[in-house]
This record gives structure tokens, sequence and C-alpha cells, in this order.
């Protein structure tokens, strides 16, 4: 299937319902996963929840995106101040793979492959039925792994909501209606 963009900074449509990211993030691998499986480091740049990275193992996510960025930016309207979401361990091979059920429709895999001193992250988001789920998973992971590689480099990322806002439209653009 045709990319839905050529810039390799956005996520493109692998597939009819998958969405694919591809990030280079300073390494080592082993950082990259603590960023992936701990709580409070995952609180940092996407949610927080208590996960064990064992097929099987259900866990919750809770987004509280207004506490990502200072300042937060501007949030759209319809947004509350949390947002939890259950989920369930498919696959954790450590360092390396990171699969769960996002809530009860989609499926994410994260992979780790370590480049020299830095580590490849390949997101893809399976099962995303509607253009309307493609739109906000694009933005959405788009917009949290900017403020992962952000924090990874030790800068301070741009308020969330104003970049989440840019980036669903500039994906609201690319996407294939």
């Amino acid at each position: 299937m045709k990319d839905m963009i050529q810039d390799s900074a956005y996520g493109a449509l692998t597939g009819p319902t998958e969405l694919t990211i591809r990030r280079r993030l300073p390494g080592p691998a082993e950082r990259i996963w603590r960023y992936l499986t701990d709580s409070e480091l995952r609180r940092k740049w996407l949610a927080m929840g208590d996960l064990v990275p064992e097929a099987g193992r259900e866990f919750t996510l809770t987004w509280r995106n207004d506490e990502l960025t200072d300042p937060p930016g501007e949030k759209p309207e319809g947004f509350g101040a949390e947002h939890s979401m259950a989920c369930t361990v498919l696959e954790a091979v450590q360092n390396r793979v990171l699969a769960f059920t996002w809530g009860t429709g989609s499926e994410v895999r994260i992979t780790l492959e370590p480049k020299s001193d830095e580590v490849l992250l390949v997101l893809v988001h399976k099962r995303l039925m509607d253009r309307g789920s493609r739109l906000g998973v694009s933005a959405g992971w788009h917009a949290h792994l900017d403020i992962l590689a952000a924090r990874l480099a030790g800068e301070a990322p741009a308020p969330f909501w104003d970049s989440w806002a840019s980036l669903r439209a500039a994906y609201d653009a690319r996407l294939p209606e």
C-alpha cells in the first residue's frame, strides 16, 4: 500500500487499517524499554499505568495530557482532564518488543532495534477501522513520540496540545478519504 505521506517524520499507512511510525531515538534500547514499561517514566511522554511485561498481563493506561508539558498548550474542546483504557500485553521481549491490545478494538506493537548509538523504534498500530480513528491515532502517537524523543534528548518538549492540534491538521490533509 502506498504511504499516506512521504516525509519520514510522519506515520504511514502500511495497510488499509494499519499505521506505522518509525523514529530514531538516542539509545541504548534498555533506556527506551524503561520509558515503555515503567509507569513513572511512561507518564512523562504518554500515559501512566502499572505494566508487567509478560504476555497475558492486563494493565490500564491513564492519560493526563495536560501534565505532559509545561505549558500544556490549548486543549481542544471535548477532551477531559483524564482518560483511561484497559489493555493486555500480547508479547514482551525485554529491550526488543512490546505488543499490547489498545482497548478492545486494536493492537499496538513496538519494536526496538539498536543502530549504533541510536535505537530505531517502530510502532505499528493495527485495526484502525475508520478514518476518524486513523486520524486521531496518527496525530496522537506522533505527538507523544515527539515528547519521548525530547525527553530522551534532555530537551523541553513543545506544548502537547498545540503540537497535537497542528499534527491532527497535517494528518487530516494527508490521510486518504
